[in-house]
């Protein structure tokens, strides 16, 4: 693997902002959409992107091989249920701190690893910056603003979505590791899909739908960009620079929501909310720092 260069560094910032947009998008689209027929579609979108990808790279689509019983589970917790619960809360909250909210996944995913992993075990940098990324959003809740009695249940909310992220995360590693990254997520969303349909059916959106221009563009973009592109970007600079360069995207995301949020959605932004944005951040730093010994592949 080849040491990052700056066109690596500059995808790599892109990414963070493709996935740090989504969150104020996700906020728009459910204004006409309701969270199931919002995730339904994008990831409908995302499949399409990324099955004409691997068409193009000839690459085979394992989703109904010998292991489909894990491509579905991975499926179920790392893209329906985290996308529902995020779309769900962030319906409600503002759209930075669904942000905020999700840029704990390297920590819960840090912590849940120690226990569920052989080489991912807690060291001292690690620890330290578990708890220096929790007590960052536990600042938030002292900010009445930002997180009171009347959306608490949504934070909550997001926050199990950023937990069974980690979970899908955990089960990737341990039983698809070596199935390759694009058919994983190809194989993985398809299956998505399939579980999201009779949701979908049940729910019967096209009878009482009346979308928005803006709430439909959002969703698209959601689809193609945040989700289909950014996949596959996120896979160039994986084979380019390597897994540890591109999880450095973490930093980025929650900076680019709140600016999003501030700028484009009129939201308010506290002097709590920067503070315990450098926390969390501080936090996934010191993370990364006690990760540096891992082999960067």
């Amino acid at each position: 693997m080849r040491e990052p260069k700056t066109i690596d560094i500059v995808l790599l910032i892109l990414l963070g902002a493709i996935w740090g947009s989504a969150f104020f998008n996700i906020k728009i689209a459910t204004y006409t959409y309701d969270p199931v027929t919002l995730v339904f579609v994008r990831v409908f979108f995302a499949l399409v992107a990324l099955i004409i990808y691997c068409n193009y790279k000839k690459i085979k689509i394992l989703a109904f091989s010998k292991d489909w019983k894990m491509y579905a589970l991975v499926g179920a917790t790392n893209i329906t249920i985290p996308f529902l619960l995020i779309a769900y809360g962030t319906n409600v909250v503002d759209s930075y701190l669904s942000a905020i909210l999700m840029s704990t996944t390297p920590l819960s995913g840090t912590l849940l690893a120690h226990f569920f992993t052989t080489n991912e075990k807690l060291n001292i940098s690690k620890s330290i910056g578990v708890t220096v990324g929790f007590l960052g959003v536990l600042f938030l809740f002292f900010d009445k603003l930002v997180i009171s009695e009347n959306n608490i249940y949504y934070v909550i909310v997001i926050l199990c979505g950023s937990t069974f992220y980690v979970i899908g995360g955990i089960l990737t590693l341990k039983y698809l590791k070596n199935n390759g990254n694009e058919n994983v997520s190809t194989s993985t969303i398809l299956w998505s899909l399939i579980f999201l349909a009779p949701f979908c059916l049940y729910q019967e959106p096209w009878k009482n739908l009346n979308p928005s221009i803006e709430s439909t563009v959002a969703l698209i973009y959601l689809g193609v960009f945040a989700t289909g592109v950014a996949w596959l970007l996120r896979f160039h600079i994986l084979t380019k620079a390597g897994m540890v360069f591109q999880t450095q995207v973490a930093y980025l995301i929650p900076i680019f929501g709140v600016i999003f949020g501030y700028l484009i959605m009129d939201e308010q932004i506290t002097w709590k909310v920067l503070v315990s944005l450098i926390i969390i951040i501080s936090g996934i730093f010191m993370v990364k720092k006690g990760n540096k010994g891992i082999q960067n592949e």
